[in-house]
């Protein structure tokens, strides 16, 4: 207890500790607050909103989503692989570490023509369909380097937007250069961002990819199947991949899905088949549940 009345000097020193603690900033501002445990609920509604207000201010109707792998190089560095990989067998043609780093660029070198079929798709459609302000099929990836990298690229290519979905990762995790600035968005849930991929989709485009790729495929298919999401097409690119990664035939001997289930997803291989299958589908109002 203090009965002593403070002088000027002494009221400025405890009114500048009061404006000074941690108590008196703002309930918006206070980060260390945000970051409680106990504010999950608000920070999962931030992150919805924060994206679907952009969105809105950039006029996008509707978005294809297209999934792939981040480690999908492009040509140029696929063939800069290959070359120092042959060069490494012709020095040391009987070191096993030759022929790893071999099989390595070789595989590497197949995938590399997934990153051009992404690249001409994205400008293909977006040369197409953002028109007149109206942001129709508007490309949205993860953000990351590889296919995902390839999409927004092609966006780019020809000045058109494009969405990256970027989320924090112990690694791959910076956006590629080739993002709409404005709508280059960074993630801290995964359940977010994956609602983020499907509030606009008219379509869904996977490339050969590994966990993430498949993480986000099964939960679209999961969610059309069961009718929580309206119908749409599902395109997975590269048949001889996807045919030899999951056996969805067997699925199906196995009673563990149904065999209409094959139908929920269709095959491509080319920028121009993977869109006529979209446009094909658009068209057939017999898809479109009431």
């Amino acid at each position: 207890m203090n009965n002593q009345e403070p002088d000027a000097k002494q009221r400025a020193f405890l009114q500048g500790e009061l404006l000074d603690c941690a108590a008196y900033v703002k309930a918006f501002e206070d980060i260390s607050l945000l970051k409680r445990p106990e504010l999950r609920p608000v920070r999962l509604q931030l992150e919805l909103l924060k994206p679907e207000l952009a969105q809105q201010e950039h006029n996008i109707v509707s978005t294809i989503v297209v999934f792939g792998s981040a480690r999908t190089p492009p040509p140029e560095m696929a063939e800069q692989e290959m070359a120092e990989a042959e060069a490494l067998m012709a020095a040391e043609p009987n070191n096993p570490e030759s022929r790893t780093v071999m099989k390595k660029a070789q595989k590497r070198a197949e995938h590399a023509h997934y990153y051009s079929v992404a690249r001409d798709f994205s400008k293909m459609v977006s040369s197409t369909c953002q028109i007149t302000g109206r942001c129709e099929y508007v490309v949205v990836t993860g953000g990351g380097p590889g296919v995902m990298e390839a999409a927004n690229r092609g966006a780019y290519d020809i000045g058109a937007k494009s969405i990256g979905l970027n989320i924090e990762l112990p690694f791959e995790q910076a956006p590629n250069p080739f993002i709409t600035p404005d709508l280059c968005f960074n993630f801290h849930y995964f359940a977010i961002r994956k609602m983020h991929f499907l509030i606009r989709a008219k379509a869904l485009v996977a490339f050969p990819g590994g966990f993430g790729t498949l993480d986000e495929l099964f939960e679209a298919l999961t969610l059309i199947q069961t009718l929580k999401i309206p119908p749409l097409p599902v395109i997975l690119v590269g048949r001889r991949f996807w045919n030899r990664i999951i056996d969805f035939d067997a699925l199906v001997e196995e009673g563990v899905i149904s065999p209409k289930d094959i139908d929920l997803f269709d095959y491509a291989e080319t920028p121009e088949e993977i869109w006529e299958l979209i446009s094909d589908y658009t068209a057939d109002t017999s898809k479109i549940i009431d």
